[in-house]
């Protein structure tokens, strides 16, 4: 279904480019499965037809679910992916993954399948969105992600201040990485752009500075604009996106692309919280003593404010 939405300036068309990139690259690898499908082994061959006929699925399963449907082993699935020159099953996924992102996210269509999935029945949604959710977490934590996760900490603790961005759907997460990891890290700064204030509010960040940037499509050109004015003084970027082709992705030093499907007519957030939870954690675990008696003196000030209910 085409677009209702207008495209961004200046990226019709290295996102028109993109699109058709990914699907000539899952157009290729479907042929090539096709190709040697007879030469399988009867456990591929079940791997590959599954492949062929739910491309969908295995854009956004996990491993596991995949194989279950399949009625295969996950190794049988990895040993497929490595049949066609992958080195492993997540970039061979990706290509499927890519693919089905290439479209732009259509808000008013996604409202529309949430009233015709309540027509089928009374759990319908319930249950879909509880799937996409477990998928979506299953799909974050990777060995490839794990190490994003760590290099993203140690770029976070050798800096002298972070910017944290992300506005419309994803204030809620530039609002909780700031909010958290500001009790133990104090110089992160939550840019909210407020009454045209985006220029002025990133400023006085530079080569010594990071900014964490989170944005999904339909994505916010604040956002672009905000990474695209860090970037020309010099400050190093960590992004969390959805897809490659996201306008946030060029000139980042670390790119979280991270699943957000859901049956709910907006991207979803939750791989995005889990995944602030898990690099937060991680400069804690690893970072200075100082990090940790940062949070047990914010606690304490919280406490002698009363800004907790005591219950007994």
């Amino acid at each position: 279904m085409p677009s209702q939405h207008p495209p961004l300036p200046g990226l019709t068309s290295s996102t028109d480019d993109a699109s058709s990139s990914a699907a000539s690259r899952l157009k290729s690898t479907q042929q090539q499965l096709a190709a040697i499908y007879a030469e399988l082994s009867p456990q591929l061959k079940l791997a590959a037809g599954y492949v062929l006929e739910h491309p969908l699925d295995i854009a956004f399963q996990s491993i596991r679910k995949s194989a279950a449907a399949a009625q295969v082993t996950p190794s049988t699935l990895v040993r497929l992916a490595k049949r066609l020159g992958f080195e492993s099953y997540d970039l061979f996924r990706e290509v499927f993954q890519s693919a089905v992102q290439a479209g732009p996210v259509e808000l008013s269509g996604k409202a529309s399948q949430l009233r015709s999935l309540a027509s089928q029945t009374d759990d319908q949604v319930f249950l879909d969105v509880g799937d996409a959710a477990f998928d979506n977490i299953g799909r974050l934590f990777t060995a490839e992600n794990q190490q994003r996760v760590r290099e993203a900490a140690q770029m976070l603790l050798g800096a002298r201040k972070v910017a944290v961005v992300g506005f419309r759907d994803t204030f809620a997460c530039a609002y909780h990485f700031a909010y958290v990891g500001r009790i133990a890290m104090p110089d992160l700064h939550l840019i909210r752009g407020l009454e045209g204030g985006l220029l002025t509010e990133l400023d006085p960040f530079g080569e010594q500075d990071i900014v964490v940037a989170f944005g999904f499509e339909p994505y916010c050109a604040e956002t672009v604009k905000a990474l695209e004015v860090t970037r020309l003084n010099g400050v190093r970027a960590i992004v969390v996106t959805d897809t490659m082709r996201s306008p946030l992705v060029p000139g980042a030093q670390i790119i979280f692309n991270l699943a957000n499907a859901t049956p709910h007519f907006f991207p979803s957030i939750l791989s995005a919280i889990t995944l602030i939870e898990a690099i937060l954690a991680e400069c804690v675990a690893y970072g200075p003593d100082q990090l940790v008696n940062n949070v047990s003196q914010f606690e304490q000030r919280m406490r002698l404010m009363g800004a907790y209910v005591e219950v007994d």
